[in-house]
């Protein structure tokens, strides 16, 4: 069965003017979003993931701007196409965040104002996109809430951020969040600012809302531990530009590029006892100047000649599986894969 799309990028460049420079922020960056999915972009920071969604709703900082390539939204009012890359007024970019795309972003605190209740802040999305009366505003916040998984949502309803732990002050935004009734639904780093045990139940409850409310969810984390068993496909992101897309078993247990490899090594699951964690050499590359070949070849062990000179194209290894790299190419030596990518291909991890 044929999945659909409901977002598609095609040759995007962002740039931003910063004291007189331009810096190349995302380069040629091509994917797809198709409906219902939980698609995760993962990368170091300072690896274009953030700056890349924030496109999709017109988040940019003012000296941001879309110097080429398209985002083409498919569930508009009406099913229309809309290219979002051509939106200029704040007018019709209302129409876009909240309603059709949504995003949460990772520290909660910030994002709930202090001087509200939690229940005027949510209600108020309501309010806005759902275009209803003040009783059934309050009937939906309350379900928002239990869905969201906080209990006694009539107390809490009047209850201000200050008086919630992290993890419930996450639910919340989230709560926010799916009460604009959105199609798209991104969730930037949700899960950096808590401890593991809520993290895991963060995780899980975006699971949930994904069926709850037909969301195809874009997952922004640096660490691929978190998506292991959450994402359905794994976008790798480096320097601006997807490197590596797939489905998320293709990801984990046949990556190819050389950079997914090293992102598997840094896993703190992947250490031994006795010996220091795998930390990636060298630092991303200045995208302040034009990249010559694989961004990636200066930190790579196994790089090529061909790597330092041209830029790689896709090389597609599966319908669904794809990576930037000449390490595919036909002519390319036989390389050795490092000890943690073999340990995971035998179930050795997740």
């Amino acid at each position: 069965m044929e999945r659909e799309m409901i977002l598609e990028v095609v040759d995007l460049d962002i740039c931003f003017q910063l004291r007189g420079k331009v810096l190349h922020a995302i380069r040629d960056v091509s994917m797809e979003l198709y409906q219902g999915e939980i698609l995760a972009i993962v990368g170091e920071s300072g690896s274009g993931k953030s700056v890349f969604t924030k496109s999709f709703m017109g988040l940019l900082d003012k000296n941001g701007y879309v110097a080429g390539g398209s985002i083409v939204y498919f569930g508009g009012e009406e099913e229309r196409e809309v290219n979002l890359t051509a939106i200029s007024r704040e007018r019709d970019w209302r129409r876009i965040r909240g309603h059709e795309i949504a995003m949460i972003m990772q520290d909660p605190m910030t994002s709930l104002n202090p001087l509200k209740t939690i229940g005027s802040q949510i209600m108020e999305a309501v309010l806005l996109h759902q275009k209803v009366g003040r009783m059934e505003a309050i009937k939906r916040t309350l379900k928002h809430l239990e869905d969201v998984g906080i209990q006694e949502p009539e107390k809490r309803f009047e209850q201000y951020p200050h008086e919630f732990s992290g993890g419930m002050r996450q639910r919340v935004v989230i709560a926010i969040a799916i009460a604009c009734n959105p199609k798209i639904l991104v969730c930037d780093e949700p899960t950096t600012a808590l401890d593991v045990t809520i993290q895991a139940q963060i995780l899980d409850l975006l699971k949930e809302l994904r069926h709850k409310y037909n969301l195809s969810v874009i997952l922004i984390t640096h660490d691929l531990g978190v998506v292991a068993n959450m994402a359905d496909r794994v976008a790798v992101m480096y320097a601006g530009d997807i490197v590596e897309i797939g489905t998320s078993e293709e990801i984990f247990y046949d990556p190819k590029h050389p950079y997914t490899w090293a992102l598997l090594s840094s896993l703190p699951q992947a250490g031994q006892k006795g010996s220091d964690l795998f930390s990636i050499p060298g630092t991303p590359p200045s995208l302040y100047v034009d990249i010559k070949g694989d961004a990636f070849a200066n930190r790579n062990p196994q790089a090529l000649k061909i790597d330092f000179v041209k830029r790689p194209p896709y090389f597609q290894v599966s319908p669904t599986h794809k990576a930037k790299t000449w390490l595919l190419d036909k002519r390319a030596p036989k390389v050795t894969l490092p000890p943690i990518v073999e340990k995971i291909r035998k179930g050795g991890l997740f």
